[in-house]
């Protein structure tokens, strides 16, 4: 059983669990933290959990919260992590209504704070509380052929692939996306047609093939895109560039995309 998170979703709240956490404290370094819970092993409905930080105990990103809450309060908190740095993409959810990464997103310690809500991303099939399934995502990447195509120039194992300096740098602003797929969760379009549109992220690394010249199948690569659903699904919205934690801009690349598959016409 999968659940999935949608925007009109209340979750019912749920407080404190009687597992050990601590009671909650007036102290202005405690930081709450109301998290959303699903468990595919229970038939219980998802909730939310709350859990006060020592912020003085604690790292300074969310990332750092999470990671202390199920070190000292709930082992039973499931999210993903690596990295820490923001290169993995791994700890992509939401936070206070905004996708970003949970290494990369500051604990708000402003006087007054509100609890820091955090949600897995949103419309996905979640697997477990924080835990997103990204399979659909994955297989629509695999579909664009992430990787050099010679064609019918083979080239030499040893021999080098050069570029020109101005041609390495189309490829600025598109090779450093990590997958975190922020920006194609927080895609209207990609919500609604998950199954046909390839999304933000999945189409600005098609570009970056698309661009390099030392590929040799530009044009059966645009051709793969010429689709009223993979591509032109794209509504410029916007929120992908808005929320990209890496500061790219999917939106713009999607945009010479479409210039570059009108040129073929």
């Amino acid at each position: 059983m999968i659940s999935r998170v949608s925007r009109g979703l209340r979750p019912t709240f749920q407080g404190l669990s009687a597992n050990g956490a601590r009671s909650l404290s007036t102290s202005d370094s405690i930081k709450y933290f109301k998290i959303y819970r699903w468990d595919p092993e229970t038939r219980q409905k998802p909730y939310f959990t709350t859990y006060p930080v020592d912020t003085e105990e604690c790292g300074p990103m969310v990332l750092d919260a999470l990671i202390k809450i199920k070190n000292e309060q709930d082992s039973s908190l499931t999210f993903r992590r690596s990295c820490r740095e923001g290169i993995c993409g791994s700890c992509a959810m939401n936070i206070d209504g905004s996708n970003n990464l949970a290494c990369l997103a500051y604990i708000d310690n402003g006087l007054g704070a509100a609890a820091t809500k955090v949600y897995p991303l949103p419309h996905m099939y979640v697997i477990k509380d924080l835990v997103t399934d990204f399979t659909n995502i994955y297989d629509q990447y695999k579909s664009i052929r992430p990787w050099l195509e010679a064609g019918d120039n083979v080239k030499d194992d040893n021999q080098e692939w050069l570029q020109t300096k101005e041609d390495r740098r189309k490829l600025d602003g598109m090779y450093e996306c990590i997958l975190c797929f922020c920006c194609t969760t927080s895609c209207p379009s990609y919500w609604w047609n998950a199954d046909k549109y390839l999304g933000p992220a999945v189409l600005m690394q098609a570009f970056r093939w698309v661009e390099d010249s030392r590929d040799q199948i530009t044009a059966e690569r645009l051709g793969e895109l010429d689709d009223a659903f993979k591509l032109y699904r794209c509504h410029t919205i916007m929120n992908c560039t808005k929320t990209c934690p890496k500061g790219l801009n999917p939106g713009k690349a999607i945009a010479k995309l479409k210039k570059k598959m009108h040129s073929l016409h």
